[in-house]
């Protein structure tokens, strides 16, 4: 008796999940209108697998933007940790970012090599990163500006490039980290020739004109008394944002059993935060230290 109860309780289920079926069926096909066809026009924009994507963003336009806002020549330290807390907020909302490099008015932002965040697509990827750290740049500019109201929106354009190996990440980063002490370096001499020697911005382009790098030290050390070496790492180097654990104290309020009203005290506890560094990424040092980065199963 109980066999044949469990054959009709079988065959029931069965019977239950092709009617479950059909219906759903059924469904998605009323569900769908006529108009649907237009998405065949969308391109297919899915990042190569097993490779590491990178999303860059650079400020659109801002040579305007910086004298419009007053910032400091050659290096603005307000809107140089500004990029930085945007880029930080960039990695803790969006998932997948294992670390990030910023010079100037760029960040680069290197997603793990086994994301499928969005199924990979590019057009995701790039929309993600640039509308977030762009609404954070507007969101925490009094955090850094104070006296500097926002006077117009500033506006990011980016781009995404997948690279297939370790190496040619590395040599992804080692690029812009270069770039940024060619342009750093031209720039604090630029300045300094305007600054303290009374030149326009034509005769200190036209003293700069075909010189090397040692020359642009010469000019620094021998003219002015300023060792390159000596300037601030995060003009130099650039900002570097690593996953670390960092001690978070905050104040909680706690009751012991015996009291009727609880006691405020001070809670440390441990996050993993994205923490800057100001060092070379060039060398094997860095990547030899925090070799959880290039980890495909970190």
């Amino acid at each position: 008796m109980w066999a044949a109860c469990n054959v009709k309780v079988r065959d029931c289920l069965a019977a239950a999940s092709v009617i479950l079926r059909r219906c759903l069926r059924v469904a998605a096909t009323m569900a769908k209108s006529k108009f649907e066809y237009v998405r065949e026009f969308e391109a297919d924009d899915t990042c190569l697998p097993h490779c590491w994507v990178v999303v860059r963003l650079d400020g659109r336009n801002f040579h305007r933007f910086a004298e419009k806002h007053s910032f400091a020549k050659p290096n603005d330290s307000r809107a140089l940790h500004l990029m930085t807390k945007c880029a930080q907020t960039v990695m803790e909302e969006l998932e997948g970012i294992v670390i990030a490099y910023g010079q100037s008015d760029e960040y680069s932002f290197v997603f793990k090599r086994k994301s499928n965040w969005f199924k990979r697509r590019a057009s995701k990827f790039m929309t993600h990163v640039a509308s977030q750290f762009a609404s954070s740049y507007v969101f925490y500019w009094r955090d850094y500006f104070k006296d500097q109201p926002l006077l117009y929106p500033p506006g990011f354009d980016g781009r995404v490039v997948v690279y297939p190996s370790n190496q040619t990440l590395r040599d992804y980063l080692s690029w812009r980290q270069a770039d940024c002490h060619i342009n750093n370096l031209y720039n604090t001499v630029f300045w300094t020739l305007i600054q303290q020697s009374g030149l326009t911005p034509v005769q200190a382009q036209e003293r700069l004109q075909g010189t090397l790098a040692a020359e642009k030290n010469e000019i620094l050390f021998s003219e002015f008394n300023i060792n390159y070496n000596n300037e601030p790492p995060m003009y130099r180097k650039g900002t570097v944002l690593i996953w670390q654990k960092v001690d978070e104290v905050m104040t909680k309020e706690v009751k012991l059993p015996a009291e009727m009203e609880g006691k405020k005290m001070a809670v440390t506890r441990t996050r993993n935060k994205p923490a800057p560094l100001h060092c070379d990424i060039i060398g094997d040092a860095f990547w030899k230290e925090h070799p959880e980065i290039l980890d495909e199963d970190s």
